[in-house]
């Protein structure tokens, strides 16, 4: 086994043993290094960013070690930045010009999405990219923790208190699951050897023989038999902290492993427990399931193990609502199938495909010319809604949530007007057009129809050709301004209403968009 560590990882190591203290890396780095290290195609696209380490250091002399870390909690943690860090190597290791190097290098690799490259975007989109928030743009600081034991969890989420540890064996009893239970030592020679060089490399290629890896609960077994095991008794794990259970069915959907017998029996006896689950929470672990490669099956794990009536209990009343016509499925599997076809990355344009029929149970009606569903799609954006506002989203993403549930019946005849297609486009926004098309070739393979049609065909390109035409009001070839200088008007309501009503007929006719014939027509308006 070979394990590829970056440069700073081997420094902080470093750091405490020389001070005379125990490091060790931990937690789910070490999970994802033993994967990244197999032949496993499931496993080769692990993005490692996160490093967390344990130590028998308090926090006050950690922090003495690593002068610009932070404390900022009541367990033990204490916080280091990727910058911070860098630059307190350059200071007592490199030499300037070997540092700018490493440092180049890093934010290379830093850079989770270039978004001018992936993200789709029409050419009508003329506004500049927005940047990730600086959060998300950046790397997780590295986190060292003091070796700690837990109190008891009276509120099912939190220890009431925390205690400092003495083994790195009494820190890993405390944790999750066994796979999350490993820890690795670099031997402290080794290091010593590395730092001893003069060119220093951005990464490392440790052999079995540079570390030791810390394994009480038989993590790298469960890790080989790809099952997710809980440390010790399950039932005391999920009781302690019930977040833990929906990071079970995270883990079994990210990493394509199952779940144990008795830690399954376990999720399904304390399902109840996710009430004391923040929302912010659930949207976290929810959203990284549905970001995974196999969405339909956390959706079906959540479901077996009584958690979804829970979480998202508007979805279990599609299961036997049965669909006439080109469906040959109840609501709820042509949903999951939906949800498993949809070809977006975007876990919500995920989650829409999910619910997209969720308002069909509530409109099911049975006539002598088969089954109905009149306005269902009404009815679903107004739970959507409401699904938004629970699972907190923000306005930004629950508009979208909504509008795609709202649009997603969408139909197409050669016979409407161009201007038909540009009202279309403005009711979903420019921006959710994509989204809405995803959506759309998720629920017809959901249905066992084919990906598209030439009517879809044809709509896509029709769109494709009215990009350029006026689809704001802001596109207009006059503005308030304008308004108020030619025809002596001052600020006002009525500006706007005119705007607006000039608006409306260059949506239907493009023509008329020039200066001179819409004030002509704002004139006959006044």
């Amino acid at each position: 086994m070979k394990l590829e560590l970056p440069f700073e990882v081997l420094f902080i190591s470093h750091t405490l043993q020389q001070a005379g203290f125990e490091a060790y890396l931990v937690g789910g780095a070490i999970r994802d290094l033993i994967l990244q290290s197999t032949d496993a195609f499931y496993h080769k696209n692990i993005s490692l960013t996160d490093f967390d380490f344990t130590t028998n250091a308090k926090p006050e002399e950690i922090m003495a070690l690593f002068p610009e870390s932070f404390y900022e909690n009541n367990f033990g943690t204490v916080s280091i930045t990727h910058q911070d860090t860098l630059n307190l190597i350059t200071s007592n290791v490199l030499p300037e010009k070997n540092l700018q190097t490493i440092a180049a290098e890093k934010i290379k690799k830093q850079t989770l999405i270039d978004l001018a490259e992936a993200k789709k975007i029409h050419e009508s989109l003329k506004s500049p990219i927005k940047e990730l928030p600086s959060e998300e743009k950046q790397p997780k600081p590295f986190e060292i923790t003091t070796y700690r034991t837990d109190g008891t969890y009276q509120d099912h989420r939190r220890p009431d208190s925390v205690n400092w540890g003495k083994t790195i064996e009494e820190d890993l009893q405390r944790r999750d699951f066994t796979i999350n239970a490993m820890a690795i030592k670099i031997d402290q020679e080794y290091l010593n050897k590395i730092f001893k060089q003069k060119n220093l490399q951005t990464n490392y290629l440790l052999t079995i023989a540079d570390f030791s890896l810390i394994d009480p609960h038989e993590g790298i077994k469960d890790l080989a038999q790809g099952i997710i095991e809980a440390v010790g008794d399950p039932n005391l794990r999920f009781k302690e902290d019930a977040l833990r259970m929906l990071r079970a069915i995270r883990f079994s959907v990210q990493l394509g492993m199952s779940i144990g017998e008795n830690t399954f029996k376990a999720l399904i006896q304390h399902a109840p427990l996710i009430e004391h689950v923040s929302w912010e929470r659930i949207h976290d672990e929810f959203f990284k399931m549905l970001a995974s490669q196999n969405p339909k099956k956390a959706i079906q794990l959540l479901d077996e193990t009584k958690m979804l009536e829970y979480i998202l209990p508007e979805i279990l009343e599609m299961k036997n609502v049965e669909q006439s016509g080109h469906h040959t499925t109840d609501v709820w599997v042509h949903s999951l199938d939906a949800l498993e076809s949809c070809p977006s990355a975007d876990p919500l344009v995920r989650f829409a495909t999910l619910i997209h029929d969720i308002g069909k149970p509530r409109t099911f009606a049975k006539t002598e010319n088969g089954i109905t569903f009149y306005n269902h799609e009404i009815i679903g954006s107004r739970m959507a809604s409401k699904i938004a506002q629970r699972f907190k989203l923000s306005k930004k993403d629950s508009e979208r949530f909504f509008i795609l549930v709202r649009q997603h019946m969408f139909h197409y005849q050669p016979h409407n007007t161009d201007a038909a297609i540009r009202r279309f486009m403005r009711k979903v926004g420019l921006e959710n057009i994509d989204d809405i098309l995803d959506l759309r070739e998720g629920d017809r393979l959901g249905s066992g129809a084919k990906k598209t049609s030439w009517r879809l065909e044809e709509m896509k390109q029709r769109m494709v050709e009215q990009l350029n035409q006026p689809m704001e009001v802001k596109d207009l070839a006059i503005n308030g301004n304008d308004l108020m200088t030619e025809l002596n008007l001052k600020p006002s309501k009525q500006l706007g209403e005119i705007l607006n009503s000039l608006f409306e007929e260059v949506l239907e006719n493009p023509e008329l968009n020039s200066k001179d014939i819409l004030l002509k027509k704002a004139k006959e308006l006044i």
